[in-house]
């Protein structure tokens, strides 16, 4: 049973920068009144936003901070559960979400979604609808449970009979199946594989057994066709290399090219070289008639004399370089030849690595044909072995066969188990149990709420509601009076199933404006009556706006005013 202790805010919606602290436990009965804006249903919004980070009502997360102050919202619930003391602390601007059991604060390091989740599950065991249809029956934004679509009916009784463990087993369970689903995958897999070595292996044997000869037959003429091969491509490897041979030699014959052009192309510079240096002469003696040097004259014999040497010089110099100009003519002829049997020398190498590569094709294939043939012929008295191995296969496959059928058998185990834990399993028969107990129950209270009717609700949580003088009642089909009777019957219907199943009991009740709608005065006076015999371990707090009509029926009181723009309690 969770027991709340105390909660208290500060900069929550109207509430300013002091904290506002209420005793949860404080009486059995509590009124709780105050002016429209007072703040008097605050603490609905404050209690549900520091236990699911939601406000009881339908208001946006960054309007909950007070418009003035605009930052440090803080919301601090205290409970019990068990024998540890909780202390939620939630806040906004800075945000903050703090789990503190017996005052130390709870690990952090989990996602603040998984944080929720740990916070609803194994420490309330309850989530927000739940909690608002077994803690609080209100006003304005709250939906009764006959108003909630049937899934989530569904989800509020499960959390109530504490049976979501099957769906979280059904959870478990289908994680498991898929794990099985792939060992299946796998087991078709190897079987498949086993199957394809067993049929491989008996082909093999079949092939042993009635090819062997011809298989023989055809390596050994594919090798001797090889061998043919290589001596055909040996003797024109040999052409070949004659060929290059004489090539070579008739490329020898021509001598050294390179020091030959070396050579014409010195005397050519040489000659080049005179001839420019007797032009000069010639034109410095037919142009000068004085020496340079001294200022004298030079004769003219002896000007003639040198120019005429020089000019035989330089004819004897133009002949040996016409000479050499024919060497060159010669030598270019020979170069040219000399390509030529180049090329051919190329080609002739090109056309022998071709045959020996060919031939080492040859050769590598008759080795390959060779060990084929050694290993047909090592196989030859084996082949019991081979058919041994193929044995062997056939009983792996069997054993896998096995294999498979207790997956099989396991599969079959959890399709029976799932269909158990769905939600037209196990958990409808539980709720089919209950079911009886649930509609007395609310009979009960409307009863004692002096509401003769006969509710009943079926396993898709679909109401039908007859009378003495009518039948086929629906909830809609109510006044606003005897809808809010109906919630009332089922709200504390929900209470005193969490309590009989120690699921989520708890010491607080909250009646948001449950008098100031349709309620009658006799119509208040049972629900009073009524929660009288709650018992003093309940804790009920009352918000109305009839403080002067309920006062004398409450043990104690707390009334909400607003002051200054900030709305403060002031008993």
């Amino acid at each position: 049973m969770i027991i709340f202790n105390t909660i208290r805010w500060k900069n929550f919606l109207s509430t300013g920068n002091q904290f506002t602290e209420i005793k949860l436990d404080r009486s059995p009965s509590t009124l709780i009144v105050g002016e429209n804006g007072g703040g008097k249903s605050t603490m609905l919004d404050a209690l549900c936003f520091s236990l699911f980070g939601k406000p009881f009502r339908n208001i946006n997360k960054p309007q909950l901070v007070n418009s003035i102050n605009k930052k440090q919202l803080l919301v601090e619930v205290e409970f019990h559960s068990g024998s540890k003391l909780y202390k939620i602390v939630r806040g906004i601007k800075p945000g903050l979400f703090e789990i503190y059991a017996d005052g130390e604060l709870l690990n952090q390091d989990a996602a603040a979604r998984d944080y929720q989740k740990y916070l609803e599950e194994s420490i309330l065991k309850l989530n927000y609808k739940s909690f608002t249809q077994i803690v609080i029956l209100g006003s304005a934004s709250f939906t009764p449970f006959m108003q909630l679509p049937s899934g989530t009916r569904r989800e509020i009784i499960e959390d109530l009979l504490d049976i979501q463990i099957f769906t979280t087993m059904n959870v478990v369970l289908r994680d498991k199946m898929n794990s099985l689903k792939d060992q299946l995958q796998d087991a078709d897999g190897k079987l498949e594989v086993l199957k394809q070595k067993a049929s491989i292996q008996k082909e093999y044997v079949d092939t042993l057994e009635a090819n062997r000869e011809k298989r023989v037959d055809e390596i050994l003429e594919r090798i001797q066709t090889g061998e043919e091969k290589i001596s055909s491509l040996t003797s024109l490897a040999n052409d070949l290399e004659g060929q290059k041979l004489s090539v070579e030699e008739t490329q020898q014959s021509l001598g050294d090219l390179a020091d030959k052009q070396k050579k014409l192309d010195s005397f050519k510079t040489k000659f080049s070289t005179q001839l420019r240096d007797l032009q000069k002469e010639v034109a410095f003696y037919e142009e000068t008639d004085e020496c340079p040097t001294c200022r004298q004259g030079i004769a003219h014999d002896h000007k003639e004399t040198i120019v005429s040497s020089r000019q035989e010089k330089m004819q004897e110099l133009s002949s040996g370089m016409e000479k050499l100009q024919e060497e060159f003519t010669k030598l270019e002829e020979l170069i040219a030849e000399n390509a030529v049997l180049s090329e051919q020398i190329s080609g002739l190498n090109a056309s022998i690595i071709t045959h020996h590569n060919e031939m080492i094709v040859q050769q590598r294939l008759i080795q390959a044909l060779n060990l084929e043939l050694n290993d047909i012929s090592s196989k030859t008295g084996d082949i019991d072995t081979e058919k041994n191995k193929l044995k062997t296969y056939a009983k792996e496959v069997l054993v896998q066969n096995e294999e498979k059928a207790k997956l099989n058998e396991e599969k079959h185990y959890m399709d029976a188990v799932s269909t158990l834990l769905k939600d037209t399993g196990i958990k409808t028969k539980i709720i089919r149990q209950y079911l009886p107990v649930i509609n007395k129950l609310v009979n009960k209270y409307l009863q004692a709420m002096d509401f003769f009717v006969q509710f009943n609700l079926d396993e898709k949580f679909d109401e039908t509601i007859k009378s003495r003088h009518r039948d086929d009642f629906s909830y809609a089909s109510f006044s606003e009076g005897e809808k809010q009777r109906i919630d009332l019957a089922l709200l504390f219907t929900w209470r005193t199933i969490a309590k009989m199943k120690n699921s989520v009991a708890t010491n607080l009740l909250i009646l948001d404006e449950v008098f100031d709608s349709s309620l009658d005065n006799n119509g208040t006076d049972y629900i009073m009556s009524l929660l009288d015999t709650l018992g003093e371990d309940t804790n009920v707090f009352v918000i109305s706006h009839k403080g002067d009509q309920l006062f004398d029926k409450f043990r104690s009181l707390i009334k909400f005013e607003k002051k200054n723009n900030y709305s403060e309690m002031v008993v």
